[in-house]
């Protein structure tokens, strides 16, 4: 199986590059994980609705540049579903046993997802209601997957 997680911006801080790197190490044995990263629109603190939609659509086309036509698409929305731990292992399981192996998940910038990123994604995830930030939701995304993999293969992982 090969799971992608694409985000929007490059990470900047060492201990959350630390953190990711650790998991995909973690991750090497059991499946295929890449990390990919895309540009983030440079853009002032402030903007009209008609720039934020340009900017998400920009940011955007460079995500789907990357996703391949057989990809499983996740999207993280804050409208998305709340599942578990063990809610997200039985997707993943159900996926690359009945659907397909190739699974992207895809975090926006911080203004969020273009609406043809979310029309492309076939689920959408939430974290909860809670802001987080773009980059630190890649750890925390990675860290599940993680949980994820241990959780099918029945192996031991800490609660």
């Amino acid at each position: 199986m090969l799971i992608q997680i694409i985000g929007v911006g490059k990470l900047k801080e060492k201990y959350l590059t630390l953190g990711i790197q650790e998991y995909a190490k973690r991750l090497a044995p059991y499946i295929k994980f890449h990390m990919i990263e895309v540009a983030d629109e440079k853009a002032p603190d402030t903007l009209s609705e008609a720039e934020v939609r340009a900017v998400k659509e920009r940011e955007g086309e460079r995500i789907l540049a990357h996703v391949k036509s057989e990809a499983h698409v996740v999207a993280l929305a804050l409208d998305g579903q709340l599942w578990s731990s063990e809610e997200l292992a039985t997707e993943i399981d159900k996926l690359g046993t009945y659907g397909t192996s190739h699974v992207v998940f895809v975090i926006g910038g911080s203004h969020g997802l273009s609406d043809e990123v979310l029309r492309r994604a076939k689920q959408r995830l939430s974290f909860g209601r809670m802001t987080l930030p773009h980059q630190l939701m890649r750890l925390v995304l990675v860290e599940q997957i993680y949980r994820a993999v241990k959780i099918n293969r029945g192996e031991p992982y800490h609660k």
